[in-house]
């Protein structure tokens, strides 16, 4: 593997930021500076933890911004929630983001299992 760009989940995960944005144009204007945001900045974290993760020379460094990473997808997930109950946007909008919010879940994970298992 030649760079961070060759991992599936940050593949994955730069994928999910494009759905979030896309998904929070949907929630009212006056959220901009609130939901909106944390919503947006906490999608960001998720391909950027990754990829600085990579760039550490140590593998639990990199374990640890791999878990940081899920930490901002756990967040991301949780606002979406809260944008679900306030009505912002339905759970049909959310249905393509959720599953793959799950399997990015499910490769960090596995990721961060096999580089403590080493």
């Amino acid at each position: 593997m030649k760079s961070y760009r060759d991992l599936i989940v940050w593949q994955k995960s730069m994928s999910w930021v494009t759905l979030v944005y896309s998904l929070t144009s949907k929630i009212p204007e006056s959220e901009k500076f609130g939901l909106i945001s944390q919503i947006r900045r906490s999608s960001v974290a998720i391909p950027s933890n990754i990829a600085e993760g990579y760039g550490r020379n140590y593998k639990k460094d990199y374990s640890r911004f791999l878990q940081i990473a899920r930490g901002s997808l756990f967040e991301c997930q949780t606002q979406i929630e809260i944008a679900i109950n306030l009505n912002f946007i339905s759970k049909e909008d959310c249905k393509e983001i959720n599953e793959l919010s799950i399997e990015i879940e499910k490769m960090l994970n596995s990721l961060i299992n096999k580089l403590s298992d080493n």
